[in-house]
């Protein structure tokens, strides 16, 4: 797991990147998944965490970015071969690194900040595998294996149905990010504006922002650790999220819901795909509907924003369906096609069907196996076994031919001391290597991922 090295894993205060990458991690963990975290040495972890840099260089302004960032990814390839699969959270650098390893690199692309990063994604593009994290942040240039929405730990944001009458603006201090327009927001309803996150444009915060300051109505409450953050959060009447840019994501706006804040926010990027208007909040187009949102915030539920959350933006959900694809990915990859009763090579897949040649050595057997999604026609091309077929056995020679119907129990076992081969043709609307419920086996398999 490739974490960015800008932020600690997880960050004290600001780092939404790291943030996923920990909650991510931590959950493979309790999944009972072996997981190495490549991260900063004062990140905190259950897996097995990897460091060269000492500490997050935005913390500390001597470390130099660049060389911290060439000896951090340096180190996950050089040990590319102990990994099934690399996950990448830092962005377009790591994957000029991947065409030199073996092991599956999935990127998770948590934003493409300019076109001008393009070039490096497309070149990728067909020897990689990306994951978005939302719809609309897809670019139409490249192709992905997934999206999958962040998840956050829920239980950890307190839900306050009685809030205060103040206006939260939640964010890094930013042009793109709309404090100004938050400002006006709260101008023009009358209404106090508490204000959190660090200054990210200094030229910016003191031209649009810091001259409103008057610590009476407009209110800067810096840069805020997690726990005044999830106050504040709790104890808003909404939060502003007036964006100047199509935004991949937005944790802040899930952060709200989660704490039973609903959220006015600007119709843009992901945000259709985070809030249900009149529901759990308001899309609006601009300063003045943003206003007029702010009047009718009494009549959304705060419980229906909390319970929006839960249903689709928990932790177990993302690591869910991060696990789906990395399944995927690795039955993609043919990486499990050696097994220790022999081996098997894909001769043909498209939707609905796969053809497999499978080679079982002399006294080997497969596992006694049922599949919920496919059936199976086995041609025997060479050698001698015994085929159990829901209970009976059945002597198979070069020749012979054995159907199993959906979730018909069976198992074959060469009794000879030649290689047992045979054509497998499987059909059905789910053919991945998962698709099996072993019943029994004589080597005692585990399946497990390592990351």
């Amino acid at each position: 797991m490739l974490s960015p090295i800008a932020w600690s894993t997880p960050p004290k205060k600001y780092g939404p990147w790291e943030s996923i990458v920990s909650l991510l991690t931590e959950g493979l963990i309790k999944r009972g998944i072996d997981v190495t975290l490549f991260a900063t040495a004062d990140s905190h972890t259950a897996a097995k965490l990897h460091a060269v840099c000492p500490k997050p260089y935005e913390e500390d302004k001597d470390i130099i970015a660049k060389v911290y960032e060439c000896l951090h990814i340096s180190e996950v390839f050089e040990r590319a071969n102990e990994f099934d699969i690399i996950h990448n959270h830092f962005d377009y650098l790591p994957l000029t690194y991947s065409a030199l390893v073996d092991t599956p690199v999935m990127t998770t692309i948590h934003g493409i900040s300019s076109r001008k990063i393009l070039p490096v994604y497309k070149k990728y593009n067909d020897k990689t595998f990306y994951v978005s994290i939302s719809d609309a942040c897809r670019c139409h240039e490249l192709d992905y294996i997934a999206t999958v929405r962040h998840g956050i730990e829920i239980e950890s944001f307190h839900f306050n149905d009685k809030p205060q009458d103040y206006l939260l603006f939640l964010s890094r201090l930013h042009k793109d990010k709309g404090a100004r327009e938050a400002i006006e927001v709260a101008k023009k309803t009358g209404r106090k504006l508490r204000i959190a996150g660090f200054i990210a444009d200094q030229a910016y915060f003191e031209k649009e922002v810091q001259p409103h300051i008057d610590n009476e109505q407009i209110i800067y409450e810096g840069h805020v650790n997690p726990e005044r953050k999830k106050e504040l959060l709790s104890n808003a009447y909404a939060l502003l999220h007036m964006i100047n840019y199509d935004e991949p994501f937005g944790l802040g706006v899930v952060e709200a819901m989660a704490s039973g804040t609903p959220v006015i926010a600007m119709n843009r990027g992901s945000m259709p795909e985070l809030i249900s208007d009149g529901e759990t909040g308001f899309l609006v187009n601009s300063v003045d509907e943003a206003a007029d949102a702010v009047q009718k915030v009494a009549s959304i539920s705060r419980k229906k924003c909390r319970e929006n959350v839960e249903k689709r933006f928990s932790v177990d959900r993302m690591v869910d369906d991060y696990i789906k694809v990395y399944e995927t990915i690795l039955e993609k990859c043919k990486r499990e096609s050696e097994r220790p009763w022999g081996h098997y090579e894909v001769l043909l897949q498209k939707p609905g069907c796969k053809v497999k040649t499978i080679t079982i050595l002399p006294q080997g057997e497969i596992s006694l196996q049922r599949h919920a999604h496919r059936n199976e026609h086995w041609y025997i091309v060479k050698g001698k076994g015994i085929v159990t077929k829901s209970g009976s056995e059945i002597r198979v020679l070069a020749g012979d031919s054995v159907d199993f119907p959906v979730n018909e129990v069976h198992r074959v076992k060469n009794i000879d001391n030649e290689n047992l081969v045979f054509i497998e043709i499987a059909r059905g609307d789910y053919l991945g290597e998962d698709d099996i419920e072993r019943l029994e086996d004589k080597y005692g398999r585990v399946e497990q991922i390592c990351i």
